[in-house]
């Protein structure tokens, strides 16, 4: 598997842009706008297991895309609207076929196991995740009911596992997903642009951080 830094700080704009042009119309014609006083962010994943370049799962381009999650964070506390981070954990009880598929788990003695240190964090809630979707044996579902959310935002990585998983659950739980181009990442552009094709055909609207931020009623 080829592994690319199609994202950097100096591409993001112009690559998530692309990105993002070529599944334009691919969904069915619906109304589907983001509405803030409804919506939910939540952050899959970000941490040094797949941040870290000594890491055998490092993601080229998830570095690149630290800032525009932590605007959105930013954005979504000042607004009083609910984030929620996850970090995925297993034990050999827990992991089901995610032993038998990967090389190896992502164990909590593993110091790469901790959410990226220059992610805005502190004081949000954490949700623990053993499987690909983030709803799956966890309390997210009851979480986002308690917080009257419709729609639920999604970051991280890596846009054709945990991301791409997490916003077909959340499609089948009744949240309206909303999948940030240029707020996810993957191995390598051809993984991220299938799942934006796919996504876009049946399950989640894709958008950019700065459409999001203009519909809080601010910029980037």
């Amino acid at each position: 598997m080829d592994k690319q830094a199609y994202y950097s700080a100096a591409t993001i704009g112009r690559k998530s842009r692309e990105l993002l042009r070529a599944v334009h119309g691919l969904g069915p014609k619906r109304d589907r706008a983001f509405d803030p006083g409804r919506a939910a962010l939540l952050v899959l994943d970000l941490q040094e297991y797949f941040l870290d370049p000594g890491s055998h799962a490092h993601v080229p381009s998830g570095p690149a895309i630290i800032p525009g999650v932590n605007a959105l964070v930013r954005t979504f506390r000042g607004s009083k609207r609910p984030v929620f981070m996850t970090r995925h954990l297993n034990t050999p009880g827990d992991a089901g076929l995610m032993a038998v598929w990967w090389k190896e788990l992502i164990v909590e003695e593993n110091p790469l196991s901790v959410l990226a240190p220059d992610l805005e964090a502190s004081g949000l809630p954490v949700i623990r995740k053993t499987r690909y979707d983030a709803f799956f044996g966890t309390d997210l579902e009851a979480a986002l009911h308690s917080g009257r959310v419709g729609q639920v935002v999604i970051c991280g990585v890596l846009a054709h596992l945990c991301c791409e998983t997490t916003a077909r659950s959340a499609f089948m739980h009744g949240f309206e997903p909303f999948f940030v181009v240029d707020g996810t990442a993957d191995y390598n552009e051809a993984f991220h642009a299938a799942t934006l094709r796919n996504l876009s055909h049946g399950f989640a609207t894709p958008l950019l951080i700065e459409e999001i931020l203009a519909a809080f009623g601010g910029g980037p």
